[in-house]
């Protein structure tokens, strides 16, 4: 896929959640709210499994400098 593809996809994820996180500050009944948190949640997964598919080196090299046994031995 063309990378500005999944730029574009990468925005409409990022548009996604902003909305859905703005409908959450709204007054809603119980089940709107649970299907927004649901929608929210997928969204973030998505756009979290998109972001690593299109920038893999990127955010290899991030987790490991975020790892719990290189911020242990960093003192």
């Amino acid at each position: 896929m063309m990378i500005d593809e999944d730029f574009a996809r990468i925005r409409a994820h990022r548009n996604n959640i902003h909305r859905y996180r703005r409908l959450l500050k709204t007054r809603l009944s119980d089940l709107e709210r649970q299907f927004i948190e649901r929608r929210l949640s997928e969204e973030s997964s998505a756009l979290e499994a998109l972001t690593i598919e299109t920038f893999p080196i990127a955010f290899t090299k991030l987790q490991r400098q975020c790892s719990p046994a290189t911020a242990g031995s960093a003192s």
